[in-house]
């Protein structure tokens, strides 16, 4: 799929990858955990570190527990690497600014991830 994506701050036609990927929170603690200001930041945080790398993240939703994202990649940025650092510097960054996160949880998210190539969608559904 070719795509005009932001790399390095300049938007240039390569190749781009769309993927859906869900990061699953530890379900042990039996508590809903992303709300509120938690929630709220954790979005900023992962804006952030979408920019820092280039991606561009079509859609989001968080939900209590995990959250959905569409995240437009370079083809070389492979979607474990994608999960792997939002997943790390989310969890570093919200346990840091939320102590009940770090006193209740052994950790903010499970090591498992899911991943799929989007395909041949339209931005349009995406974004819906």
């Amino acid at each position: 799929m070719t795509r005009k994506c932001k790399k390095d701050g300049k938007q240039t036609l390569v190749a781009c990858t769309i993927s859906h990927i869900t990061l699953y929170g530890v379900p042990s603690i039996g508590k809903k955990y992303l709300l509120g200001r938690v929630e709220t930041r954790l979005k900023e945080l992962l804006l952030q570190k979408a920019e820092e790398n280039g991606w561009e993240i079509e859609n989001m939703e968080v939900m209590p527990d995990h959250v959905h994202i569409f995240v437009k990649t370079t083809p070389s940025d492979s979607p474990a690497l994608v999960a792997a650092q939002l997943k790390g510097f989310t969890s570093h960054q919200l346990r840091e600014e939320f102590p009940h996160l770090r006193s209740r949880l052994p950790t903010l998210w499970t090591r498992s991830y899911y991943t799929e190539s989007v395909g041949h969608i339209s931005e349009e559904k995406i974004k819906k």
